[in-house]
């Protein structure tokens, strides 16, 4: 495509839609020397109703996935961020402790997620009541089937295994969460009785693809809740490093956040954060609205990260010779990467089947996958496979 055609369309898909006295005495004055943290200015908080759930959250909600600083959850919450999502499986099962902990005492006052990935009713029951005794409730507001793809992955079993949980009052609502194959699975959700919210990835990389099955599923009652909206962001990256000045852009994050703001069939979205500074970032999301200048840096920033951010469209799966789920491999990557969270990225990868984690893409001639947002397919999975294997 010509670079003016493709910065038109990048422009119209956006369009679109942080042991003595005397050494107790010079720490002292040390602490009394350094300024306290400046509180947040009156940050201007907006709130949505999460579907049907009646729920009351924050458009701007609490990603807790990377995060290893309970203190920053706390001040979110005493801020006013009103969302807070974990997962069992999040940092080998220390997140949910971790996030537990942060919000003692403040549980009357959000809504807490968690989401399990086991695949079958025994084994997610099991997941539920750990993530119970981790998080220190006796309930969880939201639990989601976690990493689903096709509607085969929505079982009757796990179906069951939530609505036996509601029975029992260990949770409120049910909800799946998906990466990829949204096309497919989100009106399935949409039309199933039994899912109460949709944990879906959007931002402003997907344009319109998503648009019209979100819109359908708000529309239909569901509570809609977006996650992955900094499209890779690397928000960890520190100069110096290769990938920081393609991803790391002043006001691109800020900008990709308010993308997925401007959208009224997104009730809340779950930025992760893992310091003050983010915190007090993400918040201005929710001051102003989506603008002009937010939609030309965008533009900007997508071509820059299109040979490195996987989408998940899914239109590469069947594609490599060798029979890798790239879009899968990808998604490792972008955790190592993007999140800088290696263990998980690694965790992820060696998930896969035996065969998967062997292949090599050096020994390949050419590569048979040919991805139509220009990510360097090869050169990304070459990157996975030295990272992880």
């Amino acid at each position: 495509m010509p670079d003016s055609s493709r910065r038109n369309f990048l422009l119209t898909g956006l369009a679109v839609p942080a042991a003595a006295s005397a050494a107790r005495s010079s720490a002292d004055e040390q602490k009394q020397a350094a300024p306290p943290r400046a509180a947040i200015a009156s940050p201007q908080l907006r709130y949505r109703i999460l579907g049907e759930t009646g729920l009351k959250v924050t458009s701007v909600g609490f990603g807790c996935m990377v995060t290893s600083d309970g203190s920053v959850i706390e001040r979110a919450a005493d801020i006013g961020i009103a969302y807070f999502d974990t997962a069992r499986g999040y940092q080998g099962g220390n997140n949910e402790r971790m996030v537990g902990a942060a919000l003692k005492g403040k549980r009357q006052n959000i809504t807490l997620s968690s989401k399990t990935h086991s695949a079958t009713k025994e084994a997610a029951l099991a997941d539920l009541d750990t993530s119970l005794r981790e998080l220190g409730t006796d309930h969880l507001d939201i639990w989601y089937l976690h990493a689903k793809e096709k509607p085969a992955d929505v079982t009757d079993e796990l179906i069951d295994a939530q609505q036996t949980a509601k029975k029992a009052g260990k949770i409120r609502f049910a909800g799946v969460s998906t990466h990829k194959g949204q096309a497919e699975l989100i009106p399935a959700l949409t039309a199933n009785p039994h899912i109460d919210v949709i944990l879906t990835a959007y931002n402003f990389s997907m344009g319109q693809t998503l648009d019209p099955v979100i819109a359908a599923a708000h529309a239909a009652g569901k509570g809609v809740v977006a996650m992955k909206v900094m499209a890779g962001g690397l928000r960890l990256a520190k100069p110096g490093n290769k990938l920081y000045d393609t991803f790391k852009k002043d006001g691109a994050l800020l900008s990709a956040l308010r993308w997925v703001l401007k959208s009224s069939d997104i009730d809340t979205t779950i930025p992760s954060m893992t310091d003050m500074d983010q915190l007090e970032e993400n918040l201005k999301a929710m001051t102003g609205g989506f603008t002009r200048s937010d939609e030309t840096l965008l533009a900007r920033h997508l071509e820059r990260i299109a040979p490195l951010y996987c989408r998940m469209c899914g239109q590469c799966d069947g594609a490599c010779a060798k029979g890798l789920p790239v879009a899968d491999i990808l998604r490792c990557l972008t955790y190592a990467d993007g999140y800088g969270q290696f263990s998980l990225g690694r965790e992820r990868f060696l998930e896969l089947p035996a065969e998967v984690a062997q292949v090599r893409c050096g020994s390949c001639s050419t590569c048979t996958v040919d991805c139509p947002h220009g990510v360097r397919v090869s050169e990304r999975l070459a990157r996975a496979q030295e990272l992880f294997a």
